[in-house]
């Protein structure tokens, strides 16, 4: 008798940028105010970095 050896699937995480589901053993993460995000590869994590240092609309405007 053969035995099949099943391994495990693969734990899948989403990019926070583009949402495409990645493996979390390949994930780039950063921990932001207490969560941990993760990112496809450094495009999307340059891309989330932009994001976060551009000043929001309502704050422009009240100021």
């Amino acid at each position: 008798m053969t035995e099949i050896n099943k391994s495990s699937p693969k734990e899948m995480v989403a990019c926070e940028i583009c949402m495409k589901e990645i493996p979390i053993s390949e994930a780039k993460s950063d921990e932001a105010s207490g969560y941990v995000l993760n990112f496809c590869g450094l495009e999307c994590y340059a891309k989330w970095q932009s994001q976060k240092t551009e000043p929001e609309k309502d704050d422009v405007e009240k100021g």
